[in-house]
């Protein structure tokens, strides 16, 4: 004879179905946004804590698995400074920024190909793959999907030369575009070939995802950091703004901290070439990218076009209607 807790005369498995019960209504919360976000590219930046926690690591596959039976076309992108910066260390090179950027030796860049093609993005495909045969890893440089020019950044007044750094010039989406068209998901890492010199270039992370929305026609861009996001007046205050316009982060653009320019600036360079949201998001939560896409609440801070109201929780009075 079994026992339960249901009470005196309620059905066998009442309970079991009562405890299933939440489960049910966050499925149907997420139903607007599934019926919203269904057959929409998504580009997500990993990078962050997300990148180098086991746990965070593994949640973050799971999330991006998710979309793709969700009916969503995720597309990953990933830098690796974290595991550039030991592997430089392992081979006696020295780690040097300037402007805010990593200064990138030929015998560095050879590091850098190896660790994001050989390293990060084989960890991450193997990760995906673990729910089955999706993931592709490819890297700029594949199909020519991006081409940089040598970028010279500006320090006090004057262009400096730092090496195998490179900003994008060109982004050809064909070889993308037939992985998500056959149910794939790309893994991306953020390294391009000149057309100039025919040398092969570092980009920023950030940079390469917002350029990849932009061209791919994204219907969102998700910036995984190890903030809450975008601060209303830090340090002073750590209230996270959670909805602005493009025109409202370009202003806010030069009192940033340098680690969120280039992740606010791919935001901007997104909202303003076609993509519908940019999202900046805490990759230490885990489930972050689910909870930002699927829960009236959301999370982080959104960045939407001049004009444009975004369908989201982030709005005031969204998603209150059905308690």
């Amino acid at each position: 004879m079994t026992t339960t807790d249901a009470p005196a005369g309620a059905p066998a498995g009442a309970t079991r179905k009562h405890t299933a019960l939440p489960k049910a209504r966050i499925l149907v919360e997420a139903l607007p946004w599934l019926t919203r976000h269904h057959g929409k590219t998504v580009v997500i930046k990993f990078g962050g804590n997300a990148m180098v926690d086991d746990e965070l690591k593994a949640a973050f596959a799971q999330d991006v698995v998710f979309l793709r039976h969700a009916g969503l076309k995720p597309v990953v992108v990933h830098g690796g400074g974290p595991q550039i910066s030991a592997q430089l260390e392992r081979h006696g090179l020295v780690s040097e920024f300037k402007a805010g950027l990593r200064v990138t030796t030929p015998e560095a860049m050879d590091v850098v190909r190896m660790v994001l093609a050989g390293q990060v993005q084989r960890e991450l495909v193997g990760l995906l793959n673990a729910h089955g045969p999706l993931a592709v890893g490819m890297t700029g440089e594949d199909a020519h999907t991006l081409t940089a020019t040598k970028h010279l950044p500006e320090i006090d007044g004057e262009r400096v030369d730092i090496g195998r750094v490179g900003e994008i010039s060109a982004i050809d989406t064909g070889a993308l575009r037939a992985l998500l068209d056959d149910g794939r998901i790309p893994v991306v890492s953020s390294i391009a070939r000149s057309a100039d010199d025919g040398h092969v270039y570092n980009v920023n992370a950030d940079t390469a995802a917002a350029a990849l929305a932009a061209a791919l026609g994204a219907e969102t861009l998700m910036v995984l950091t190890d903030v809450e996001g975008l601060y209303e007046n830090w340090p002073h205050s750590d209230e996270v703004i959670s909805k602005l316009t493009a025109s409202e982060l370009e202003r806010l653009l030069p009192e940033l901290a340098s680690g969120m320019v280039p992740k606010m600036e791919g935001c901007l360079h997104a909202v303003r070439n076609g993509v519908t949201t940019a999202r900046v998001i805490d990759g230490r939560v885990q489930h972050s990218i689910l909870l930002e896409i699927f829960t009236d609440e959301g999370i982080g801070t959104m960045v939407v076009p001049d004009g444009h109201d975004a369908h989201h929780g982030h709005d005031e009075n969204e998603g209150k209607g059905a308690q």
